[in-house]
């Protein structure tokens, strides 16, 4: 994208005798699907404590408190016992599959990983099995051991991450169960890594953080007007000096691949291509006076689809997640008064291939659907802009793309719910919440988790204003995005530091959408006392 115009604590402290907050979570999302409904209607259930798990009868221990975590766990039912901190025991597993997730939790505690053995007194055990979607688990700290199980890997994971936090700084996780699982199924961090370098360090060091957190994408933007950023064999030309090596990639890639985290790239096109045309001239497009239009290729000209599709068959094989961003935003051709007049090379394209009355919108539309047809063999799952979705033309979008809605200040930008009664799913983008752009430019001011936290959900889609909640299924979740248009406005430790509370009130947000369990500043010191 270009220059930018511009979630008490778990289910509260329990005391015996009182009612206790009890939920079956019974799916959740995977990958790509709608919301999940974690408890058959999204939302916590109350039952009675007799109906809850009988609490064990010694007197020895007062009944535990709920964990507290970022983000909060959805679900917990307290028990009677001593809880349970790392102290001498071991991580063992009871499927091969998790032993990625062993290792990891067995280093991160300074525990001994012994594979797949019967577990043991002290023990953390990893299991996979139960119902559910592939994101949930079940914790279960009982008799001096842990029990986390989960459908899928992923799920076995994330329970990982919440019994990391838990023991963090020496604390115990309490006696009881956990039973837990994201709301959202897309929960995504982006970096525009094209107008600013960032070191592969540094992209990995936000990725041990977002998976930490339970964020699941890694966008990263890099192509732009400003600069061509991993390396390329087909096209060597178009690299910047400052730039990942494909090894960098891949390692950038492994590492997400281990905390769960789909790398989402995008090659953003027919616009933001400026550093394609600064090594491609004759690419650029030009009005009918002959001047040329910053950061577009000229899409009545074959050779730019030629090269852009060199660009994605090379790099799909190098980003082998579930996801691909096409872009299609900002297309300047469509940004004045009369498209047809002032590109008439576009009109006359755009009359040859979809008939008399087809227009530049329709050329655009069927250059996003072009890019589509180049990624199917790598069967992938397709995002692009909203502002590169027209109303009405001879030419409509591929059903299959999904919105990646960030803005409704654009010309020709529509609101989501035309986009959502029409059938189409959607990632919330929301430039108004969910955008940091270094510089501030264009009325941009740097978001505060605070307001995030207080007062978005994912169908905050567009400005401040919800939409229905019968769209809730069709939005897959958000993404909190980096902007870098005034790359110099901030160092890169400034920029983590930065975003350090607003992607935790993200993620909260993300996982579960009701109002959260702590105020503000209890959110905040909890984020402290974590070290996260």
């Amino acid at each position: 994208m270009g220059t930018r115009s511009r979630w008490s604590a778990g289910a509260g402290a329990v005391t015996a005798g009182t009612v206790a907050l009890t939920a079956v979570l019974a799916g959740c999302g995977g990958n790509g699907g709608g919301s999940s409904n974690p408890s058959g209607s999204g939302r916590k259930t109350a039952t009675s404590a007799a109906q809850a798990v009988t609490p064990s009868p010694t007197k020895s221990y007062a009944l535990s408190k709920a964990p507290q975590t970022i983000p909060s766990v959805r679900a917990f039912t307290p028990a009677r016992g001593p809880g349970w901190r790392p102290a001498g025991g071991r991580v063992v597993i009871g499927d091969a599959r998790l032993a990625d997730e062993g290792r990891l939790i067995a280093g991160e505690l300074k525990l001994k990983y012994a594979g797949k053995v019967k577990a043991g007194a002290g023990d953390v055990e990893l299991a996979l099995g139960g119902s559910g979607g592939p994101e949930s688990y079940t914790m279960t700290v009982r008799g001096g051991r842990v029990r986390i199980v989960g459908p899928g890997d992923a799920g076995v994971f994330y329970g990982t991450r919440t019994l990391k936090q838990e023991v963090h700084g020496g604390a115990l996780a309490p006696e009881g169960v956990v039973r837990d699982a994201p709301a959202k199924p897309q929960r995504g961090f982006m970096i525009d890594i094209a107008r600013k370098h960032f070191t592969a360090g540094w992209i990995e060091d936000r990725i041990r953080e977002i998976g930490d957190l339970k964020f699941n994408q890694l966008g990263l933007h890099f192509s732009d007007d400003q600069a061509f950023r991993i390396q390329s064999d087909s096209h060597p030309e178009i690299v910047s000096p400052e730039h990942l090596t494909k090894a960098q990639v891949r390692e950038i890639v492994s590492l997400a691949a281990q905390r769960h985290i789909a790398v989402v790239p995008e090659i953003d096109s027919p616009g933001h291509l400026g550093a394609v045309i600064a090594a491609h001239p004759s690419l650029q497009l030009r009005n009918a006076s002959g001047v040329p239009t910053r950061g577009a290729v000229d899409i009545s000209n074959p050779q730019s689809a030629k090269i852009v599709d060199d660009l994605l068959r090379e790099y799909a094989p190098l980003f082998p997640g579930a996801f691909w961003h096409l872009g299609g935003d900002e297309y300047q051709a469509l940004t004045v008064k009369n498209p047809e007049a002032s590109f008439p090379q576009l009109a006359a394209a755009a009359r040859k291939k979809y008939g008399a009355s087809a227009t530049v919108e329709d050329l655009a539309t069927g250059w996003l659907n072009d890019r589509a047809a180049t990624m199917k063999p790598f069967n992938r799952s397709l995002k692009a802009w909203n502002d590169g979705f027209f109303r009405g033309g001879s030419v409509q979008a591929d059903k299959s793309l999904e919105v990646a809605y960030w803005t409704g200040k654009e010309i020709g930008a529509r609101p989501p719910e035309e986009y959502l009664s029409a059938g189409r799913r959607l990632t919330n983008y929301n430039d108004e919440y969910l955008y940091y752009v270094l510089g501030q430019p264009n009325a941009f001011f740097y978001p505060t988790g605070r307001r995030i936290y207080e007062s978005w959900t994912p169908l905050v889609v567009r400005g401040t204003t919800p939409v229905p909640a019968k769209y809730d299924s069709q939005i897959l979740g958000g993404t909190f995005a980096v902007w870098c248009d005034l790359a110099n406005s901030q160092t890169p430790a400034q920029v983590a530091a930065g975003i350090r509370m607003p992607l935790r009130a993200t993620i909260q947000k993300l996982w579960d959408p009701d109002k959260p369990p702590l105020t503000w500043t209890q959110f905040v010191a909890l984020a402290g006392r974590l070290g996260s």
